[in-house]
């Protein structure tokens, strides 16, 4: 084995110097043992410092340039420009990089400035600067940094040197006349603080109070950054403008193309040969109020079977888009380039063109539509005794909405629009309803993740702007279509595994071990454990959330819980739901707004030969053979959709609050971190921003495992889930940014809190201690005892 750095010679027995001298002129070192040299070595070596750490010499020197060379060439190895190597994924611990978000905790992040590996780079997390601050920096800007490997979260951890400048990026804004020749562009994005300076001749066609995107210009060392349009997005139209820049934000394709478009206008309804007949059944679609399209319907009856008394027959139909959308066409290039619908206030960006999606995919009251269809089996608890898919045509008996099926069947008739005919009460909804209870019984012992988080909804009125904003109400009607389409996804997910057929796996894995011990050393301060060693399934945490219900501390408890979660993504490599507690789960039900149900159907109809039709519709050989890149693509485009999604959220939240400054709100500690804490606000849902230098009176530490900012003198804390009362002094309705002053709230910490903070902070300074030689240069001196502080440029 190599000795570790800074020591080149590895350790060895004594051995008398002739055959010291045998033994080093004959050795050469494995590949293996190259890469554990590499792992332990602090810096980065070159061939000179790999030939001294093993004693090669002469001769033997040509054969380990050899053996590099070998390595460079099955990817092991990176050699850099200076001639010194590193390993593949691995960053050398001072670097060049770009800064390029922030995360949800408002850290800035980072990727190398150089990655050339067909790996993912390696996330990075920006440290505080401290009172050695290497110059402002943010969000586009290229650094210098020490780097060096970090927690359960990221890969590793920076510490800027220098910042080097400006890297390339394009930006959003809206374009403002100035007093001279010069114009201002605005930007959009929260995260940039100031505006650009665009020269006359670098405006292009755009007019003022547009919103354009622009390049950012380099060189320009003082005063504003410099920036060129590029292109005019359109004129700037209040609200109706906030989603379409959250849309180019995260670069969300807008417009079809034209021979997709050709392609939609072209395609003709669907007939019923050589499909199942199902219009005779009364399937109906029981979806939001606003709902412009209708993938799925249900029906469900007592079973006949004399075998399966009190049991249900439930059919769950979905639309046949596979049969529209074929693999290689026009249509399928843009659907898979956009993963997925994306939905706003205002408006939705759809997955395929208005033709398919509203019209002739869409499963509309009264007319014949083509759907894949399967229908399920389930004894009287619920437990599903078998299935079958079918390709067939249906004709939707009726279109509900959530509130119009649960008024109905609880009897409510006094609103006119629920007055749904009692005929189909009786002979749909009450049958879905029964089917629904015992398909009930069977989820509660399999103890799904039990987070019910509440949801709010912004509703838009005639002229653009918001109406209101609600807290939806989750209706059993809701919960009874999710477990209809649970348990179809499963179906689909069992089927494609018994034929060894392809499946694009919805997963979401297990919290990882270090996100588990946090969460563990996080329950242990409000006296809660979850069981060490063991395999931690969703029910051991639906305990922890049932102990806390009720209590003031259940809000703060869901959020941890739900932060400790693994991001759900698509994968041919099936990992099993966490969430859902399933061990094969695959999405199935929604095809006209994801690509991911579209490719499950198309396996499902290779797999079982439903293909009525002359033409191949089902999965082909390429698609099998690219199955993992599309996944990770529609992974990518429902992450980017989400953040666009919360983006135009923000947006509308603090322009609906605009004109209340200086008001104040009841709201709860929704998010801590180093510079501050986030307050979401009881009555709208929005979120905003106390400056940790705005908490007078102390010096606040940030405990990262009590999820809390907690004062060093007075002991004075708050915490996550913390009820407060803010004042709003700040609204940036284009940026979707708010900053309000603490009013009231926190609370003095409990003994075994305060020690517990001074333990994190103690550990904080010995992790900064070892990384660095001495201790972290960046900590605060404490204050007096009088509680008077100097003046100080650094956080209060």
């Amino acid at each position: 084995m190599a000795k570790k750095p800074n020591s080149p010679r590895p350790r060895k027995k004594p051995a008398k110097r002739g055959k010291a001298k045998a033994a080093s002129a004959n050795f050469l070192p494995t590949k293996d043992q190259v890469l554990e040299f590499m792992a332990t070595y602090q810096g980065t070596p070159g061939k000179r410092e790999i030939a001294r750490a093993f004693r090669i010499q002469g001769p033997q020197r040509v054969a380990l340039k050899g053996l590099l060379r070998q390595m460079e060439e099955e990817g092991l190895l990176e050699k850099a420009s200076n001639k010194k190597f590193t390993r593949v994924g691995e960053l050398p611990p001072v670097g060049v990089i770009d800064i390029v978000d922030r995360d949800t905790d408002g850290e800035l992040t980072a990727k190398p400035a150089n990655w050339t590996a067909e790996t993912e780079p390696p996330t990075i997390v920006l440290a505080p600067s401290g009172h050695k601050d290497p110059g402002s920096f943010g969000i586009g800007d290229r650094v210098l940094a020490r780097l060096n490997k970090a927690t359960e979260d990221f890969d590793y951890e920076a510490r800027v040197i220098k910042k080097l400048g400006d890297g390339a990026k394009t930006i959003i804004g809206v374009l403002r006349s100035g007093p001279g020749k010069d114009w201002t562009l605005e930007p959009v994005d929260k995260r940039e603080r100031n505006d650009y300076r665009i020269a006359s001749s670098d405006v292009a066609d755009a007019k003022p109070e547009e919103l354009v995107e622009a390049e950012v210009l380099s060189g320009r060392q003082y005063g504003p950054r410099a920036a060129k349009v590029i292109k005019s997005l359109g004129p700037l139209e209040g609200t109706h403008a906030i989603s379409l820049i959250a849309v180019h934000e995260q670069g969300i394709p807008i417009d079809f193309d034209p021979a997709a478009l050709a392609e939609a206008q072209a395609a003709k309804p669907a007939n019923a040969r050589g499909r199942t007949d199902l219009r005779d059944i009364p399937l109906i679609t029981i979806d939001p109020a606003d709902a412009r399209d209708h993938d799925d319907a249900v029906w469900a009856t007592p079973s006949d079977d004399q075998n399966n008394k009190g049991g249900f027959e439930v059919i769950v139909a979905i639309a046949d888009v596979a049969g529209y959308v074929r693999p290689g066409s026009a249509l399928d290039r843009d659907a898979q380039k956009r993963g997925n619908s994306a939905y706003f206030p205002d408006r939705v960006i759809p997955m395929l063109p208005e033709r398919i999606s509203n019209n002739l995919c869409s499963l509309v009251e009264g007319e014949d539509r083509p759907c894949i269809a399967v229908r399920m089996v389930f004894d009287k608890h619920g437990n599903k005794k078998n299935h079958e898919f079918m390709r067939a045509i249906m004709r939707s008996a009726a279109k509900l909405s959530y509130q119009q099926a649960q008024q109905a069947y609880d009897g409510l008739t006094s609103d006119v629009e629920s007055d749904v005919p009692d005929a189909l009460t009786q002979n749909v909804i009450v049958p879905l309803y029964n089917a629904y209870e015992a398909i009930t019984r069977a989820q509660e012992k399999r103890a799904p993740l039990a987070l019910d988080l509440p949801e709010r909804k912004i509703e838009m009125g005639p002229d653009g702007h918001i109406a209101q904003i609600r807290e939806v109400e989750r209706l059993d009607s809701m919960r009874l279509i999710e477990a209809f389409m649970i348990a179809a996804n499963v179906c689909a997910a069992e089927t494609l595994e018994s034929k060894k057929a392809p499946v694009v796996y919805r997963i979401h894995d297990a919290p990882s071990p270090e996100k588990l011990t946090a969460l563990a050393e996080f329950l242990q301060t409000l006296d809660m454990s979850i069981p060490r060693g063991a395999v931690i399934k969703p029910g051991h945490l639906n305990r922890i959330l049932a102990s806390a219900a009720d209590t003031e501390t259940s809000d703060m408890v869901s959020e941890v819980v739900l932060r400790s979660m693994a991001q759900a993504e698509y994968n041919p490599e099936n990992l099993g739901h966490f969430g859902l507690n399933l061990q094969r789960y695959a999405h199935f039900t929604s095809p006209i707004r994801r690509y991911a149900d579209l490719l499950v159907h198309r396996s499902l109809i290779r797999a079982l030969g439903l293909t009525p039709n002359v033409e191949k519709d089902g999965l082909t050989d390429e698609e099998e053979k690219t199955l993992a890149q599309i996944a990770e693509h529609i992974s990518s485009t429902e992450r980017r959709a989400m953040a666009a999604e919360r983006a135009s959220k923000d947006r509308y939240l603090a322009q609906f609050l605009s004109n209340r400054v200086g008001a104040e709100f009841e709201g709860r500690i929704s998010g801590v971190t180093r510079f501050g804490l986030f307050v979401r606000l009881n009555e709208t849902g929005a979120d905003g921003l106390v400056l940790i230098s705005s908490l007078n009176g102390d010096y606040y530490h940030h405990s990262e495992s009590l999820h809390a900012l907690i004062g060093e003198r007075t002991g004075m804390m708050f915490r996550l889930g913390d009820d407060v009362t803010v004042r709003l002094e700040e609204v940036a309705p284009l940026k979707g940014g708010m900053r309000f002053e603490m009013i009231a709230g926190g609370r003095k910490a409990a003994p075994a809190e305060q020690k517990h903070a001074r333990k994190d902070r103690q550990n904080a300074r010995a992790e900064a201690g070892g990384r660095h030689g001495r201790s972290n240069p960046s900590r605060r001196p404490k204050l007096p005892r009088s509680g008077k502080k100097k003046s100080s440029s650094r956080r209060k």
